[in-house]
């Protein structure tokens, strides 16, 4: 029932898409018709659906515009072009043929109802809409069933999965937090050097100031945009310690609150290249299942230990819930 929420939700924002094709979309606007956060829409949308927003309104357009080429042959080209959405002549016939390998003249004047174009946007249409039946399967065939129980100890609830790469799953509040960072701007994905610079001249800041000796100190990674969503160069991250609230900053390392709240914390187990796994299964598998929704606010990532040589790299990722 709750994966059928937010199969839902995203069957909604297809159709309010699929009956505006013609109007310009934000993400803002969309994220309000499915309900959901404007910071967790995109990452839910696609990996539910095997699509952006924009590649699915783009998709719906282009298909469109197909079939208007062949069965309305009393208007022009533009005319189909500016009724589909597009916002020039130029982009439409750039798009058309990126789809169906033909300009739009060419196809309207074959005819294209059993060209190659046409089989592959089929193909393609036909793997698009079997992502969201899929994804309702994918739990049992990978071995990733989840099951809630309980903890009389910590009085939440709490997920057994098996999946290979998670440890456990919880609910939680967690306190606020004050953190000293140091921000990165620009790609850095699967870049280990990075992060290991990023922390190395962290550490050397707080070292000295007696920091790194604090009893329940912790090193988090706050990440402030969705890769899917912006672009590779304008990506922030920011490398953070805990710190006392009265710490002093300076030059390059900032301070900021991270605002208390309840958490959905994923333990995992990962190489360097798992990192985007894990975060997928939790958005695409465990939250459409679980009775919680993203909650407006940065996600981030806390070490509970220093990775040993030659292991993999234990980490906690933290998405801010509320209930559907």
């Amino acid at each position: 029932m709750i994966k059928s929420e937010y199969l839902s939700r995203i069957n909604r924002v297809m159709d309010y898409i699929e009956s505006r094709l013609g109007e310009t979309h934000t993400l803002e606007e969309l994220a309000s018709v499915a309900n959901f956060s404007r910071f967790h829409f995109h990452r839910i949308f696609t990996a539910m659906t095997g699509e952006t927003p924009f590649q699915f309104l783009t998709r719906l357009r282009i298909e469109k515009s197909a079939n208007l080429l062949v069965n309305n042959p009393a208007i022009t080209i533009s005319e189909v072009a500016f009724q589909c959405g597009f916002s020039s002549l130029a982009l439409f016939s750039r798009t058309f043929r990126q789809t169906f390998d033909a300009s739009p003249s060419a196809w309207r004047h074959s005819g294209c109802s059993s060209g190659n174009g046409l089989k592959k946007s089929v193909s393609n249409q036909r793997k698009t809409n079997s992502n969201l039946g899929q994804t309702l399967s994918n739990d049992r065939k990978s071995g990733t069933d989840s099951s809630m129980y309980f903890c009389r100890e910590t009085k939440t609830f709490k997920w057994r999965t098996t999946m290979k790469l998670n440890k456990s799953m919880e609910v939680k509040q967690l306190p606020k937090m004050t953190v000293a960072y140091l921000r990165h701007t620009g790609p850095y994905q699967g870049n280990e050097k990075l992060f290991q610079n990023l922390t190395e001249e962290l550490c050397r800041w707080a070292g000295p100031r007696g920091l790194l000796a604090q009893p329940d100190m912790k090193l988090l990674v706050v990440y402030h945009d969705d890769p899917k969503v912006t672009e590779q160069d304008k990506l922030r991250l920011s490398m953070c310690l805990t710190v006392p609230g009265q710490t002093k900053v300076d030059g390059k390392i900032g301070k900021m609150e991270i605002a208390a709240g309840t958490y959905a914390v994923g333990r995992f187990e990962v190489n360097s290249q798992e990192f985007g796994e894990a975060w997928d299964w939790l958005y695409g598998t465990w939250l459409p299942q679980s009775g919680y929704q993203p909650d407006d606010g940065p996600c981030f990532e806390v070490y509970p230990e220093e990775p040993k040589e030659g292991e993999k790299i234990k980490v906690d990722i933290c998405v801010p819930v509320k209930p559907m």
